[in-house]
C-alpha cells in the first residue's frame, strides 16, 4: 500500500506530513521605529533576548525599540592608526631626525642605477 502512494513520486516533492498535530513555537513581536518616521514590527522566539536597535527595513537606518529599551552604550577602544603606533615610539624631534637622515643619504647615494 505505501509503494503504491510513493509511486510516481519524486523525491522531496510533495511532503506527506500535515499540521494537524503540530503546535507553533511561541513568540514575542518587538516594534521598531527609526528615525525617518517608518515602524515595523519583528517577531523573535519567546526565549529569545531581542535586540535593542534594528535595522530598518525600508531604509536601512538603526531603528530603536518602541518600547523604551535604549541600547547599552558600549566603551569601544578607537583605532589606532599606523601614524599612532609610531608615536608611541618614537617622538615628533626623533622623527625629524630620522627622516632628515634618511634623506640625506638618498641625496648622496641617489637612486640605484638599472643594470
Amino acid at each position: 500500500m505505501a509503494e503504491r502512494a510513493l509511486r510516481g513520486s519524486r523525491l522531496g516533492a510533495v511532503s506527506y506530513e500535515n499540521d494537524e498535530s503540530t503546535e507553533p513555537a511561541q513568540r514575542q513581536v518587538a516594534a521598531y521605529s527609526c528615525p525617518n518616521g517608518h515602524r515595523f514590527a519583528v517577531p523573535f522566539s519567546a526565549e529569545a533576548e531581542v535586540p535593542s536597535t534594528w535595522e530598518c527595513r525600508l531604509c536601512g537606518a538603526v531603528a530603536v525599540r518602541e518600547d523604551g529599551a535604549t541600547p547599552a552604550q558600549s566603551r569601544t577602544k578607537p583605532a589606532r592608526s599606523h601614524w599612532d603606533m609610531l608615536l608611541e615610539r618614537r617622538s615628533i624631534p626623533e622623527l625629524e631626525a630620522i627622516l632628515e637622515e634618511r634623506l640625506e643619504y638618498l641625496r648622496v647615494n641617489g637612486r640605484r642605477k638599472s643594470a
